[in-house]
């Protein structure tokens, strides 16, 4: 009984808080002048309309840096969020560079205008799968690309990266010439960057025998790495039996329960 009434009470507060919901779709937020810029550089915003200070997850969206658009979850709707969908140009048209720098942009602009939507510019998680996991990684540990539009990315309140990439990006050492199966770490690979002072970050990977190439390594990897630095605020979690796109889902209950936890 309960059981039952924890159920009917969550799908009452559901409902109340939907009837409150609001999106907003391609808003710009760059200063960058080129055509592709204008055309790819826009967010979504779901929010609250009566929502103050509220927990926000800005998510990024995958397709291994050279496709896919910005989204807002299903699933993280209506949950006491605002929730931020992020589009940042793509590769091969144009360097990883860019696509980092767009994606920095991205969250500096949300860093000073979410409070217009209800949300807490000291509550912000960064998340994203996939390619947009690579993305969090990065912001997440290189400093220098938040630090170019005057964000500190220790302002976070933390990062979930949902199986990214922890060497340099698959699709940028394609146009280097250099193979799938050949790893390398270079300035563009989030193992280069490993620091003590990282806010707290929860790695999220599929089953290691079903994820894309060595995925799940990769993250154990930056894991034990951030670890033997002194990093007490890293976790990781390995989803038995998910693959690549299949761990996305299970994936969003570590999202929320982390949100709640490290902004409450």
């Amino acid at each position: 009984m309960r059981k039952l009434t924890i159920t009917l009470l969550s799908l009452i507060v559901c409902v109340t808080w939907a009837q409150n919901y609001k999106e907003v779709f391609d808003i710009p937020y760059t200063n960058k002048t080129d055509a592709y810029a204008k055309e790819r550089l826009k967010l979504d915003i779901h929010y609250d309309e009566e929502g103050k200070n509220l927990p926000v997850i800005v998510w990024f969206h995958g397709g291994g840096l050279t496709q896919g658009e910005k989204e807002i979850p299903k699933k993280l709707k209506d949950k006491g969020f605002v929730v931020v969908g992020v589009n940042y140009r793509l590769l091969p048209n144009v360097s990883i560079d860019k696509t980092l720098d767009d994606a920095a942009e991205s969250l500096a602009w949300i860093t000073k205008n979410i409070g217009k939507y209800g949300g807490d510019s000291k509550k912000i998680v960064v998340s994203g799968h996939s390619a947009g996991g690579y993305i969090t990684l990065m912001l997440a540990l290189d400093r220098k690309w938040l630090a170019r539009y005057g964000v500190d990315a220790n302002d976070m309140a933390g990062y979930v990266p949902f199986s990214g990439q922890a060497i340099s990006h698959f699709s940028y050492r394609k146009m280097l010439g250099i193979d799938n199966l050949q790893p390398t770490i270079d300035e563009y690979a989030p193992l280069f960057w490993v620091r003590k002072d990282c806010p707290p970050m929860e790695l999220i990977v599929g089953d290691r025998e079903l994820e894309l190439f060595g995925r799940y390594e990769e993250n154990a990897y930056l894991w034990r790495m951030m670890k033997l630095i002194g990093n007490t605020t890293t976790n990781i979690y390995e989803l038995d039996g998910h693959d690549h796109g299949g761990m996305v889902d299970p994936g969003f209950n570590i999202l929320e329960r982390f949100v709640r936890n490290i902004t409450k």
